[in-house]
């Protein structure tokens, strides 16, 4: 098989050689339009791991007709085992306010916010002077936008978009109903683009590369790069920006210890794959999607305790708010205890798996929709690890 897995370096590229002040100048000269298709044309999607086009985003909300928008940055990464965005926030912050820019100019807004998880206030004070410096270089340059922080309180449920638009409001960090959308209705109930720090970041390298240079990565399904948190059972963890598009084997081959036998990909709401599955499963919106998370486990692991610890997770941050989620993340836990102290025949595994269906279909945000993707593929795939 022909080596894809390719290390790149487009996010962290050396900000000495690249003006994000040029590029945002460059950029601004343009119609939004323009800018626009050069978005859809490169393929981006949202590297949350929602996987919407961006530049479709942008352009639903340019065409709501309303005098205020907001553009808005979650930078509240809050999923176990992704740590990429504090890396990006930390060292390239200049190119998320380009981002943030040229899109305030493409659908007419005139403000901008980043929502800081509240567990990365340290990064705070820093942040802020370098935010600082660009609102004074937009206000120079007579450019009709400024960006403002603000600060989570470490609600993980406030990573869905509606529920962080609450939080911002000064309300309960809780999902709201959809339809409307944030195209539609956003932050304060006006037209809202909220993308992620990694795909702002990727708007402004487009602005800069091109639409075509950005495709010549990836594939047909999954253009570009991204950005990945790689943990666990690894001589290598850290931050590591890869081609899409890559073979989960051929990511092992590179960055497990030997003895992988599993791998958490899309932090403890994506899906665990086991060994006997990594050479048929691709990392990319064609595959299994990531928002960066990819946690490796070897052979000491044991999954019962690994899917014990993603259902207390769960458990304790679920916002309460809908009864499919409080209470099924709770029956969840309680049933693979259960199973492992003998008290509930192995058959009730299977139960439980209509639950995270009910959950799937029933619950008000992705918070309980995807608790049962790590649920129903450790269950599938390590069974006996749960009743032994």
């Amino acid at each position: 098989m022909e080596k894809y897995l390719k290390k790149v370096d487009i996010i962290f590229e050396d900000t000495k050689a690249l003006s994000c002040v040029n590029v945002l100048e460059k950029t601004l000269k343009r119609s939004p339009d323009e800018i626009i298709l050069d978005l859809i044309d490169s393929g981006l999607k949202g590297r949350g791991g929602a996987g919407f086009p961006t530049g479709l985003k942008w352009k639903f909300t340019r065409n709501e007709d309303s005098d205020v928008k907001y553009v808005i940055c979650n930078a509240d990464e809050g999923e176990p085992g992704t740590f990429k965005d504090r890396e990006i926030i930390d060292k390239v912050p200049e190119k998320i306010f380009t981002g943030m820019t040229i899109c305030g100019y493409v659908i007419g807004a005139k403000e901008g916010y980043i929502y800081l998880r509240g567990e990365y206030n340290f990064l705070l004070k820093g942040l802020q002077t370098k935010l600082d410096k660009f609102n004074d270089m937009l206000k120079q340059k007579h450019i009709d936008f400024i960006i403002h922080l603000k600060s989570g309180s470490g609600a993980y449920v406030c990573g869905e978009e509606s529920a962080l638009f609450e939080s911002m409001e000064g309300k309960r960090g809780e999902p709201r109903n959809k339809p409307p959308y944030p195209t539609v209705a956003g932050y304060n109930s006006k037209p809202t683009v909220i993308n992620n720090v990694e795909t702002l970041v990727y708007t402004t390298m487009i602005c800069h590369m091109g639409p075509e240079k950005f495709k010549e990565l990836g594939t047909k399904d999954s253009r570009g790069s991204k950005v990945f948190s790689v943990s666990g059972d690894t001589p290598i963890a850290g931050i590591y920006e890869l081609e899409l598009g890559m073979p989960l084997n051929q990511f092992v081959e590179e960055f497990g210890d030997g003895d992988t036998k599993a791998v958490q990909v899309g932090g403890a709401s994506g899906h665990c794959v086991p060994r006997k599955k990594f050479n048929d499963t691709i990392i990319g919106f064609e595959g299994i999607p990531t928002g960066g998370s990819m946690m490796i486990f070897n052979s000491s692991r044991s999954m019962y305790n690994v899917l014990h610890d993603y259902l207390e997770f769960f458990t304790e941050e679920s916002c309460g708010q809908c009864t499919p989620c409080r209470v099924g993340c709770q029956q969840l836990l309680k049933g693979i205890e259960a199973v492992k102290r003998g008290e509930k025949a192995p058959a009730y595994l299977d139960d439980l798996k209509k639950v995270t269906n009910t959950m799937k279909i029933a619950a008000k945000c992705g918070l309980g929709q995807s608790v049962g993707n790590p649920f129903n593929s450790i269950v599938d795939n390590f069974r006996e690890e749960i009743i032994y």
